[in-house]
């Protein structure tokens, strides 16, 4: 049932209602499996005015794959995989109603959380003045090009080009050091689309829990969301953890 939950939570978040009306069991069986789900990080609870929503957390299954995975799978294996999602892809379009195809609006909310071995202090330091180091992402053509964050109101998260050139990726609009950080912006995304995502810091004995929320809305594309949550995952849940615990950097 666990791995039904989680299936069920893929794609968007339901509340505990609403799964549980997915299962002829009682509710409180369900609720038994949700709080096992919650323990090992797989799901993320929000409250919603009256409601609790689940979020599937997807930072524990990418670490799982990137240690037992994906350092033994062929390359023949990995193009069944990429196949078997576009398929995959493929069906979630048509199963869109007409209303969706016509408008394009749609929204979509992420929710992580991962625990760093290391003080809150240094994690908010790696999120903002080191964050070129380990955000292995790029916009431009050169994959090493400076990735900058000014840390302060307004301040821009940005990639510099050279020449005055370059693309940003947000701007800061609230900063409380060394507990949280919001930024707008699009971060791949283009076109006639609202992104704003947020950090929080909290400490967690010698470690720290970062919790990150990523809220979109507008004429987002399909794949848009798949791929920001993997990205996540992957920058977070790998980049990020493995550069402030050990101070390895992505490719290393």
């Amino acid at each position: 049932m666990r791995i039904q939950i989680l299936d069920l939570i893929k794609d968007h978040p339901m509340s505990t209602g609403e799964l549980s009306e997915q299962f002829q069991v009682t509710r409180f069986a369900v609720m038994k499996h949700i709080d096992v789900l919650e323990e090992t990080g797989l799901l993320i609870p929000r409250k919603v005015g009256r409601s609790r929503l689940n979020y599937l957390n997807a930072v524990p299954l990418q670490q799982l794959y990137q240690r037992w995975v994906n350092s033994y799978a062929s390359q023949a294996s990995t193009s069944l995989i990429n196949l078997k999602e576009m398929l995959e892809e493929e069906e979630r379009s048509k199963a869109m109603t007409e209303k969706e195809q016509k408008l394009g609006v749609t929204s979509f909310q992420i929710e992580q959380e991962i625990t760093i071995g290391a003080p809150r202090e240094r994690v908010y330091d790696a999120l903002t003045q080191r964050i070129g180091e380990w955000w292995a992402y790029r916009l431009g053509e050169d994959k090493n090009s400076p990735l900058l964050l000014e840390p302060k109101i307004g301040g821009a998260f940005y990639e510099d080009f050279g020449n005055g050139q370059g693309a940003l990726w947000g701007t800061v609009t609230y900063l409380k050091k060394p507990e949280e950080i919001r930024l707008q912006g699009l971060l791949g995304m283009h076109g006639a689309v609202n992104s704003s995502y947020k950090y929080v810091l909290e400490e967690k004995g010698s470690s720290t829990l970062l919790k990150l929320s990523h809220h979109a809305v507008g004429l987002i594309e399909h794949g848009w969301e798949e791929g920001h949550r993997k990205g996540w995952g992957e920058l977070l849940g790998v980049f990020l953890k493995e550069f402030v615990e050990t101070g390895k950097r992505p490719g290393e």
